[in-house]
């Protein structure tokens, strides 16, 4: 289904309902494949100084999604660039990523220190108590934040490396009219953007 956020633009998109549900709309999309995270991310940065929204730009979904919408697990970008049923997803970048695990790292520390020094508090402890049960009672925590950061880092990572070794990573652009669309083309050649192409519809 189409995401009503992704119309922004002078363009009016008229949805269109395929046989097996998946919805595309009138708006013509380039697409570019990338063997190398750099050279990608240094495309989309482009893009977005460019005036590309980000609703504009999609990335391919989760491997759990690819799997329900295509019945497989194993693929090629080059099988995946041209085909509306293949689920999209927004760009992360590495900057957001860190952010995200430092808030996970800081809030497993905090969440339990706050409830020990509530505890230690209502009983009437001393500051030094309260003090040691933070640290007892955080210390563990952030061990186990840091974990869970570390998984979520790791798996942002093996998202892109897994489709490089399938081909590379692609990014579609939603391209609203003819200056919009020459524009996605050279920016994406221009970062080593492989079989840059587009097609006169987008998802």
């Amino acid at each position: 289904m189409v995401n009503s956020d992704l119309t922004e633009g002078a363009m009016t998109p008229v949805p269109t309902t395929n046989a097996d549900q998946t919805t595309i709309i009138n708006v013509p999309e380039a697409v570019g494949v990338f063997e190398n995270f750099d050279d990608f991310q240094k495309a989309f940065y482009d893009l977005r100084m460019m005036g590309f929204s980000r609703y504009d730009l999609s990335v391919l979904g989760r491997e759990e999604d690819l799997v329900e919408k295509l019945g497989k697990s194993y693929f090629r970008a080059a099988d995946l660039e041209d085909d509306p049923r293949v689920p999209r997803a927004s760009f992360v970048s590495e900057e957001a990523m860190g952010e995200l695990e430092g808030a996970i790292v800081g809030g497993a520390f905090f969440i339990p220190s706050y409830i020990a020094m509530a505890v230690m508090a209502a009983a009437g402890g001393a500051v030094a108590a309260t003090a040691a049960a933070v640290a007892i009672v955080g210390v563990p925590a952030l061990v186990i934040g840091s974990l869970l950061a570390r998984r979520v880092g790791q798996q942002h990572k093996d998202y892109y490396a897994h489709q490089i070794e399938r081909g590379g990573i692609l990014l579609w652009v939603r391209v609203q009219d003819e200056e919009k669309r020459n524009l996605a083309v050279e920016t994406l050649k221009a970062h080593s953007g492989k079989d840059v192409h587009v097609h006169e519809w987008s998802t």
